[in-house]
């Protein structure tokens, strides 16, 4: 039998991690494979002057948009902001420090981070406003910006199947950053849809190891769906 990292309740496992400041490493995509359940905790608690790092920040209203509607959040690392009115709306206002990072490039600050490389160099970005402030070296008589490794206090993530060490299985499109933000948190919480609880995922198949997860908590929520198009069934 596995040791078990399963705690009761997504509350019961931010207990004690959280505190006001902290960086918080979030997966999904939109509203696809995000750890709503743990975003919903960390609302209830009530840390604020978050730094979150995601991809985006869910929509108005649902995923990671609560905090920015709760007023929790000091400043966000992201590549898109399109679908949440409210996170346009205060980075516009300057109330809400935003850094823009383009989507490959935050994602690999996420993995360099859990892998332990403080910075890399990429093309991207090159002679962008991404690119003020930022050191260049030449490689090859090109010229390339040096990025920074992610480091989050606490990462926040969500699994389709899981076992009681944390490893974890992730299933299509919901896969997006979760393995990338499990691996750039000191401490990483799951919320799992599927928990095996007498044995162990299959090691083939295990895409984030259980050394990466300290905490798990199982959710049945029903998934919200970020855009529906319908058309008149035919005749």
């Amino acid at each position: 039998m596995p040791m078990t990292k399963l705690w009761p309740s997504a509350r019961e496992a931010l207990d004690g991690l959280l505190a006001d400041g902290m960086t918080l490493a979030v997966g999904g995509f939109g509203l696809s494979g995000i750890p709503a359940d743990l975003i919903d905790a960390v609302r209830d608690i009530g840390v604020r002057d978050l730094v979150v790092v995601s991809n985006n920040m869910g929509v108005d209203g649902k995923g990671l948009g609560v905090l920015l509607e709760n007023g929790q959040v000091r400043r966000v690392i992201s590549s898109y902001v399109g679908e949440n009115k409210g996170f346009a709306a205060a980075f516009l206002a300057g109330t809400l420090e935003v850094e823009f990072a383009p989507q490959g490039t935050l994602a690999e600050r996420l993995r360099a981070g859990g892998a332990g490389i403080p910075g890399f160099y990429t093309k991207t970005g090159v002679g962008t406003p991404i690119a003020e402030g930022k050191p260049t070296m030449e490689f090859d008589g090109q010229e390339y910006l040096l990025e920074r490794g992610i480091v989050a206090d606490v990462a926040l993530v969500h699994a389709h199947r899981g076992d009681l060490e944390g490893n974890l299985v992730y299933r299509h499109t919901a896969r997006n950053f979760n393995p990338l933000a499990a691996t750039a948190g000191r401490v990483t919480v799951a919320e799992v849809e599927h928990l095996e609880q007498d044995g162990y995922l299959d090691p083939d198949h295990v895409v984030t190891p259980g050394v990466f997860v300290q905490r798990v908590v199982t959710t049945s929520r029903e998934k919200d769906i970020e855009q529906r198009t319908t058309r008149p069934r035919g005749n």
